[in-house]
């Protein structure tokens, strides 16, 4: 029976068929007469005559690239066939099952017509790729599925990384070529309105299920198409969780308790990957639920459990140039909506003015981002951005701003072992002089390195008692002396 997922052929309500099957124009590669079938057991075989002679320079690596080679260009062909038979708007409400069902069904005819014998496991996969193709992202499909990777970088065609465990490792994923890559990113940047093209090169957007996805096509891109992907963690780390895989120790969380619960104003500084908005999240569970909380983000990653909760995310201009929504837009917007704390995913620009006014005028407890390497690189982040933006002040006015907003700097850290640790906790204690002091708390000690690269070190208090320990008892967080004393190593 004809499926009504297949397009209809012109003036006719099915197309032509023999014997109900469809036929497709597909180039014939069948056997010569007299030649055995293949069999269905071989990975994948082409039914023609086997060459006389067989090179000895043919190992098992050359065959299997050769293979792979085969089933791309056969993948390719049955991905047009499934353009020109399917009918794409009647598949956007059809079941994962049925949509399959469907291109087995193709694909076992354009098979049958060119005398390819598959194997069930090369079938499957076959239909899984042409699934991907059909209503996901292709070869990226299945590394967004895969829990393992974190980040996946793709640079050019044939050359796709990913990150796991923080460490980068190319993967066997590849596209067929720099079309192909193109009508990928293509896809995904259309399903959110916008577009990458040789006048606008660069796009910045957000996949369905939340992760980041940034984009620079030729002919920016000199050697094909850059992709990086920030896949977005469904599952939430929580104190426990980074205490538990070494992050940071107890004594640390129970300090960071009582800062964020007596409301200071905190900086997560780090470089890029080095768990900032994963230390923002696990931070934010110790406000209080009955706090009203604004976010403001470039992509949405925040994961807040509390129940007052309003969202905002900023949104780049239109193909037009119009319709910008910057993130002190957001700002701005948000100090209206009385909030007992703002959280900014990332400060990078000009909104740091209204974030830092935001944490002296009433709102206490605020929290950003920032990319630091260091707790007194990231001041010197916040004076550059603030010169950025226009604002001609005094330098020692502007220190004076940030001194008085800034209560405390978590430093995070990406080590070349590829773990990710807090490797300094500092508190912003004033002014002396034209200089803002500061008084580091806690930090990371590096030791050694093991023989496999391994990075060998332990957290230790400095034995600086808190700026704010006073502040912490009459909030009812008495920290005993001890937590302050320097830790022994392990």
């Amino acid at each position: 029976m004809f499926s009504k997922y297949r397009k209809a052929a012109p003036g006719k309500s099915e197309p032509k068929t023999a014997n109900n099957v469809t036929k497709m124009p597909v180039k014939s590669d069948a056997p010569a007469s007299g030649e055995a079938p293949a069999d269905d057991d071989a990975p994948i075989s082409l039914r023609r005559p086997m060459p006389k002679k067989v090179s000895a320079a043919a190992g098992p690596a050359d065959k299997e690239r050769k293979r792979k080679e085969r089933m791309g260009e056969l993948k390719l062909e049955l991905h047009r066939s499934l353009l020109d038979n399917l009918n794409l708007a009647a598949l956007e409400n059809a079941s994962e099952a049925d949509l399959k069902a469907e291109i087995a069904d193709i694909s076992g005819e354009v098979l049958g017509e060119k005398g390819v014998v598959l194997n069930r496991e090369d079938r499957t996969t076959l239909i899984q790729e042409l699934f991907d193709e059909v209503k996901g992202l292709g070869p990226l499909e299945s590394l967004l599925k895969d829990e393992t990777v974190n980040d996946i970088l793709v640079n050019g065609p044939q050359q796709v990384f990913v990150e796991r465990a923080g460490k980068l490792m190319l993967s066997d994923v590849t596209f067929k070529d720099e079309k192909h890559l193109l009508r990928i990113i293509d896809k995904i940047v259309s399903a959110v309105g916008r577009r990458v093209d040789e006048s606008n090169p660069y796009v910045d957007a957000r996949l369905a299920d939340g992760s980041r996805f940034n984009a620079m096509v030729p002919p920016i891109a000199v050697d094909g198409s850059l992709v990086s992907i920030r896949k977005f963690k469904k599952d939430k780390l929580g104190i426990d969780d980074l205490v538990k895989f070494g992050a940071f120790t107890e004594e640390m969380a129970a300090y960071l308790q009582a800062a964020v619960a007596t409301r200071l104003n905190v900086i997560v500084s780090g470089g890029t990957g080095s768990g900032k908005t994963t230390t923002l999240n696990a931070l934010s569970s110790f406000i209080d639920d009955a706090e009203r909380i604004l976010t403001i983000e470039d992509t949405a990653e925040l994961q807040l459990q509390q129940t007052h909760v309003g969202r905002m995310e900023s949104r780049p201009p239109n193909v037009e140039g119009k319709g910008e929504v910057s993130p002190r837009d957001c700002l701005k917007n948000a100090l209206r909506m009385r909030p007992d704390r703002i959280i900014v995913g990332e400060t990078r620009g000009e909104e740091v003015i209204d974030m830092l006014q935001a944490m002296n005028t009433g709102h206490d407890g605020s929290m950003t981002t920032i990319h630091a390497n260091n707790p007194r690189d990231g001041i010197s982040r916040l004076e550059n951005m603030i010169a950025m933006a226009g604002i001609e002040m005094p330098i020692k006015a502007v220190r004076s701003q940030i001194s008085s907003a800034v209560n405390l700097i978590v430093q995070a850290s990406r080590l070349q072992d590829g773990s990710r640790r807090m490797t300094s906790i500092t508190e912003v204690t004033g002014m002396e002089g034209d200089v803002i002091s500061m008084q580091e708390i806690f930090r990371y000690q590096r030791v050694g390195l093991t023989p496999d690269n391994r990075i060998i070190g332990h957290f230790t208090a400095t034995g600086v008692r808190s700026h704010f320990s006073e502040r912490f008892r009459l909030w009812g967080y008495d920290l005993p002396p001890t937590i302050f004393e320097p830790f022994a190593a392990e």
